[in-house]
């Protein structure tokens, strides 16, 4: 049986090391250039090209590509030991994953912090570009179908039983807060441009704040309801410009995020867990076959292709000086990649005689990490009703993150790299026009969100690679 303390003190050193050689050596080989002029400095307009420092530009990737993915894959793929999944995780998240999404943001920067779409148009043509925003259009329309739900589901105040849910009444009026003192941050940033001390006690303060009053008032609303919000919401986050919500937001979120998975660590060292799992069970478990079920299961943690977008769509346009482009995207990556092991850790610590107790992988991560936290005299309730909100935060970062890559794929997809945008036909400027892309990306994403996404959210993993 595999130590939990000696898997995550290996994991965090094979990661750093990556970082300082790996890492920095593509940095050099790219060449990248403190010096030169961004995209968001060159061609700031206050809405997507807002140039931004490194620190807040990582809350928002590493808020954005972290969803429900690190935790959901990792023990999903545990059916074939931990053996096979710590080598994806490490092996592909440094060589492919935190790769790509370094690859994908320097790219876009190089070409005035375009999309891939773009890039693409100039070295394939017009038609690969538009089948390439096309697909990237109707994944955007499945993300937003499941995750929505995912996210109302948490926020639902009543069980099927009828009963009130505190946790789910605390984590709803987390979030709510958290959208609040969001909306304050990216204003106080905005005009008083704070250091990074003072805009990380503030975010700190607003965050301890958000779950007291969270835990203190919960809220209890259907989750019928909650949808209704939550698109109404991912709208507003899709249209406003980048700090007014979904860059603070995001930056707040990202402490959430690094608290759970300190939270996380911590406990691992207090309660010193055995990993009751096997190294390796075979290469077909239950008819599921390692290949290519292993790579496809474990994305977010290992290499997602969905982190592209983010680093090309958004990130992309909110960098400052190319030297934080490392610590954004690469560095944000095997932040995510330790996540994964830490799930990992936990699912096996509360395994028995090899097999999971039942529940879906966030339960079951909740409850590992609640049961921790207990032999420091943390109550359950409370850390449960914490790693429930972090879970939550994930999937909603994620939720308004791929609402804007919609809207901004569906805008390109009618707009060619010499489109004169003042001399396009009216049906043009309508589809192309911000508030009609996202109207029309949200009111699919609801359809099918309504009619029954389960049907085909199996393609998510293969399309997500």
């Amino acid at each position: 049986m595999m130590n939990g303390i000696v898997l995550l003190i290996v994991s965090i050193v094979i990661l750093i090391v990556a970082y300082i050689t790996y890492g920095k050596f593509l940095a050099k080989r790219w060449g990248v250039d403190p010096t030169r002029r961004t995209p968001a400095v060159e061609l700031e307009d206050g809405v997507d090209y807002v140039p931004t420092g490194a620190q807040v530009v990582f809350g928002h990737q590493f808020a954005s590509i972290a969803g429900a993915g690190p935790i959901n894959g990792p023990i999903q793929a545990a059916i074939f030991g931990w053996l096979p999944v710590v080598l994806w995780i490490l092996v592909g998240g440094i060589f492919i994953g935190a790769v790509q999404d370094f690859g994908s943001i320097f790219a876009s920067v190089r070409n005035k912090g375009r999309s891939i779409g773009y890039i693409i148009e100039i070295y394939i043509g017009k038609v690969g570009k538009r089948l390439f925003l096309l697909f990237v259009w109707l994944f955007s329309i499945l993300v937003i179908a499941a995750f929505s739900d995912i996210v109302a589901g948490t926020f639902a105040g009543y069980g099927a039983d009828g009963s009130r849910s505190i946790v789910n009444g605390s984590t709803a009026s987390t979030s709510i807060a958290f959208m609040g003192f969001a909306f304050l941050l990216g204003i106080y940033m905005k005009r008083r441009r704070p250091s990074a001390l003072k805009s990380n006690l503030v975010a700190i303060v607003l965050l301890v704040t958000s779950i007291i009053l969270g835990m203190a008032f919960p809220t209890f609303i259907p989750k019928q309801i909650w949808m209704y919000l939550v698109f109404a919401y991912i709208f507003l986050a899709s249209v406003l410009p980048v700090w007014v919500l979904l860059q603070p937001r995001d930056y707040l979120n990202s402490f959430l995020l690094v608290f759970m998975m300190l939270a996380a660590m911590v406990g691992i060292f207090i309660a010193n867990p055995t990993i009751h799992l096997p190294a390796f069970l075979g290469f077909t478990i239950g008819g599921q076959h390692l290949f290519p079920i292993l790579f496809v299961t474990v994305a977010c943690g290992a290499v997602s292709g969905f982190h592209s977008l983010i680093s090309s769509e958004t990130s992309s346009k909110q960098i400052r000086n190319e030297k934080d482009l490392l610590p954004v995207t690469f560095g944000a990556m095997l932040v995510e990649c330790l996540l994964a092991i830490i799930a990992l850790i936990c699912a096996g610590a509360v395994a028995s005689q090899g097999v999971l107790p039942a529940g879906t992988p966030p339960q079951i991560f909740a409850m590992a990490v609640a049961s921790f936290l207990t032999k420091a005299g943390i109550p359950s309730l409370a850390s449960t009703t914490i790693i429930t909100l972090a879970i939550s935060a994930f999937a909603l970062t994620s939720l308004d993150s791929v609402a804007r890559v919609g809207r901004l794929s569906f805008q390109e997809l009618f707009l060619d790299n010499s489109t004169d945008d003042q001399h396009m036909p009216r049906i043009q400027k309508l589809l192309t026009n911000t508030y009609f892309a996202t109207g029309i990306t949200l009111f699919l994403g609801f359809l099918l969100a309504r009619i029954g996404y389960r049907h085909i959210w199996p393609l998510f993993g293969t399309a997500n690679q």
